[in-house]
């Protein structure tokens, strides 16, 4: 009897290693960034080429692939954006893609985010097909996807292996958004010279209402003058045509920066003040 139980602990082992906490072949990752005022989180498998022809091999050209290892790549989008120009609500999708020779890639989101694999996908919970850019890029052994090309309100997701990369354009316009949170931040009793600037930057950047922006930048610097709402009130001057005004500003701003220590705030501030003061003197 004792042989017997012997015998079926060491059949046993193997099974019970299986549940240990091992390293991943192709190990988890989590990407998250946020484009506008909407969070986005990428989770995916990162396979390593180890010396294997990728494209055209171990992922077929032209057929869907699951973009990663083991389970489908998930991406989580907390707002209502573009991808690719194409419009995509908020929501948790499965990613895929088909990557063709040569060529652009195509895109696929899918509902079902409980995916292993391609083969159990259904093209009728797909929610959205698109092509986007694809080209030849550096050796990059594990496959990787990352943000890149940052700018206002947009993000480029892009999708890297072996030497190919796509790249899916992600835009997520913040400007109605970020005017709703301006309304709720100066109407405020203990609104600060920090919200006033903020204010004021936002609706320069984004050409919104120069006037109501002057506003702002003057009640900025009424509660506390710095350097860089100076700056902000001279922007706002130079916004309104008022050209004299933001170069005397711009220099006070100058002043101020030099004061602070900060050479590079100095001599782009003593810039602009100079040629504000030239359009003023036309």
């Amino acid at each position: 009897m004792k042989r017997l139980l012997s015998h079926v602990a060491l059949v046993a082992m193997p099974l019970l290693s299986v549940a240990q906490d091992l390293p991943a072949p192709s190990p988890k990752a989590t990407l998250q960034q946020r484009v506008g005022l909407t969070d986005i989180t990428v989770e995916y498998s990162r396979p390593s080429a180890k010396g294997r022809k990728v494209f055209g091999d171990l992922v077929p050209y032209g057929e869907v692939w699951r973009t990663g290892a083991n389970k489908a790549t998930a991406i989580t989008i907390k707002g209502d954006v573009l991808l690719n120009d194409q419009p995509l609500p908020a929501g948790t999708y499965s990613l895929f893609t088909i990557p063709y020779e040569g060529g652009a890639w195509e895109v696929i989101l899918n509902k079902n985010t409980e995916l292993w694999g391609a083969y159990d996908r259904k093209p009728e919970e797909d929610v959205l097909r698109m092509k986007v850019p694809a080209k030849e890029c550096a050796t990059t052994e594990t496959f990787t996807m990352e943000f890149a090309n940052l700018g206002q309100d947009v993000a480029d997701l892009l999708i890297r292996w072996e030497n190919q990369e796509a790249a899916v354009r992600i835009s997520a316009d913040a400007t109605e958004q970020g005017k709703a949170n301006i309304k709720e931040a100066v109407a405020k009793a203990d609104a600060g010279y920090r919200t006033f600037y903020s204010a004021a930057s936002f609706y320069l950047e984004r050409n919104i209402d120069a006037k109501q922006a002057l506003a702002w930048a003057q009640q900025s610097v009424s509660k506390e003058k710095k350097y860089w709402n100076t700056f902000v009130l001279a922007k706002a001057q130079a916004a309104n045509g008022l050209y004299k005004e933001a170069a005397a500003t711009a220099q006070e701003a100058a002043k101020l920066a030099a004061t602070e220590k900060d050479a590079g705030a100095e001599k782009t501030y003593g810039k602009m003040a100079t040629e504000w003061a030239a359009k003023a003197g036309k």
